[in-house]
């Protein structure tokens, strides 16, 4: 359990590109649909961008950060409630 957020969401892009369009899809998205705004941190140049809308946090990483850093194995008694491949 974490005090900061409820959820973590964890995604892949295969490069800066797609890094930056998704992260600005997931506001862009969850301002449409929620009337909640996020905040972006990060650059996609570093491979690891998060999204913040405070209850939910989105983390967006290159594949090499994301095997790296390994924030599935870090919160591993967490619930997964999907699973995407």
């Amino acid at each position: 359990m974490v005090v900061f957020t409820d959820y973590f969401v964890i995604c892949t892009g295969t490069s800066d590109r797609m890094l930056n369009a998704l992260a600005d899809a997931v506001i862009e998205d969850i301002h449409k649909k929620h009337r909640r705004k996020g905040r972006k941190e990060g650059m996609a140049s570093d491979g690891w961008q998060i999204v913040d809308f405070g209850d939910v946090v989105v983390h967006l990483f290159s594949p090499d950060q994301r095997g790296y850093y390994s924030l599935e194995e870090l919160w591993g008694e967490g619930k997964v409630l999907l699973r995407l491949q």
